[in-house]
């Protein structure tokens, strides 16, 4: 499904982002994890390359390298992302920078050189993770809430732009819902059986199933979606 792609995959080190990493790797690609810290898991086809996406210079250092060794890259996957949650009463500026520059400002970091290697190569598929809350807002995540939503803003626009010039460049978002991630186990019970219960399907998602979600956004079983933004939360919000 994958066959010989090449795809660069942020935060890949674990939750949603090592699921995908190894969906794709299991259907054929090359995986490049750009990320800050490894993964505890070593996956054969999957290379670690220590990078931060909010680092510009480090980025063109980094889809350099990728061309040098590999020729091409099709495939762009923005999963990295942090929290830093308060209600918008209590939230400190350094909150509010840390959150829009990991989550949205490196999201736009990562996806303008690709998209400078997209264009040249004629072709490249971006898949950029949003949330739920991006799409429905929650309380105490103002910050975290205004990047998943500028990401699905973002996909549209690029979506519209990156075709101008003839490219085959296709960029689509994923929602999830709430995933039981490592994240999401230190959060107690009493905060998730409303969410359990709310969903239609009773409980909360599996990296595995939105890795499933990317994979077919990833791969040519999509060939005619772009500018669409995937929800995958179970029923939770229809």
């Amino acid at each position: 499904m994958l066959k010989n792609k090449i795809a660069v995959i942020t935060g890949a080190s674990q939750g949603i982002g090592f699921a995908i990493a190894k969906k794709y790797v299991e259907n054929g690609a090359k995986v490049i994890n750009y990320s800050i810290v490894p993964s505890e898991k070593v996956v054969e086809g999957i290379e670690f390359y220590k990078g931060d996406v909010t680092d510009r210079a480090q980025i063109k250092e980094f889809y350099e390298y990728v061309k040098n060794k590999y020729g091409k890259i099709d495939i762009l996957v923005n999963n990295a992302g942090v929290t830093k949650d308060a209600l918008m009463s209590k939230m400190t500026e350094d909150m509010w920078d840390f959150v829009i520059n990991v989550n949205l400002k490196g999201v736009f970091n990562m996806a303008q050189s690709a998209s400078e290697i997209f264009t040249e190569q004629g072709f490249g598929n971006i898949v950029n993770i949003s949330s739920i809350v991006g799409e429905y807002g929650n309380v105490g995540q103002t910050n975290y809430a205004a990047t998943k939503s500028g990401v699905i803003g973002m996909t549209k626009t690029w979506a519209k732009e990156l075709t101008r010039k003839g490219a085959i460049i296709r960029v689509n978002a994923i929602a999830p819902g709430y995933v039981n991630t490592e994240m999401m186990k230190t959060v107690p019970d009493k905060v998730l059986d409303p969410i359990r219960q709310k969903s239609l399907l009773k409980r909360l998602g599996e990296p595995e199933e939105i890795a499933n979600a990317a994979l077919f956004l990833g791969s040519d079983m999509s060939s005619y979606v772009t500018g669409h933004v995937l929800s995958v939360n179970g029923g939770l919000v229809i």
